[in-house]
């Protein structure tokens, strides 16, 4: 666009224009040219989109299936980590998740190698959780404590076995029952179960 009339308004634009640093042309250059690029390209953002949908659909599909696995078998529930959250979550509500706490800090444990991280994680978990008057104290008989005690003049990755299995027995018999029937996993079943619906009737 150029005027040579005088007071012509893209006279005093061209004026200014020509007073900028070169460096700002240049870049306003540039980025005109990436976006005609971009504005050329509309095929790109639709690839990139369909395949976000692809991969969330079957994340979806894979996270429904884990949900409904759940109600199988407490040990089902375990190995899921949405599971787990899923359950935790439900335990707070019952001021209870210290078992479940305690029953993965014992996981955690067993995978220690080093003997010296072995003992002092040991004395860690069992001033945390197994103590009479611990922060977290879990719900396990004087027996039970009494030998995790024992167990610890000699750290190994089995000192908990038997205070961690008592801890799964409560959940498996008690909270995981009730987080059956609670309301934040009947609505996550209900969700599951016609996304299953859903998808059936699109194929």
């Amino acid at each position: 666009m150029s005027c040579w009339v005088p007071g012509c308004p893209a006279l005093s634009m061209c004026r200014g224009l020509t007073a900028l640093p070169i460096t700002c042309l240049e870049r306003a250059k540039d980025l005109k040219t990436r976006l005609g690029i971009l504005l050329h390209k509309p095929e790109l953002g639709h690839r990139i989109g369909t395949s976000s949908k692809l991969q969330l659909g079957s994340r979806q599909r894979d996270s429904s299936r884990e949900v409904l696995e759940w109600r199988e078998s407490f040990d089902q529930l375990l190995k899921s980590k949405s599971g787990v959250t899923a359950f935790h979550t439900f335990l707070k509500t019952e001021f209870s998740e210290e078992n479940l706490d305690f029953w993965l800090a014992c996981e955690d444990f067993k995978k220690t190698r080093s003997k010296t991280k072995l003992a002092s994680k040991a004395n860690r978990i069992f001033e945390e959780f197994v103590q009479s008057e611990a922060p977290r104290e879990v719900n396990i008989d004087h027996e039970t404590r009494e030998i995790t005690r024992k167990n610890l003049s000699g750290a190994t990755s089995a000192c908990f076995n038997e205070a961690q299995a008592k801890t799964r027995t409560l959940m498996e018999k008690d909270s995981y029952p009730r987080f059956l029937k609670s309301a934040s996993y009947q609505d996550m079943t209900k969700q599951a179960t016609s996304r299953g619906i859903s998808k059936r009737s699109h194929t």
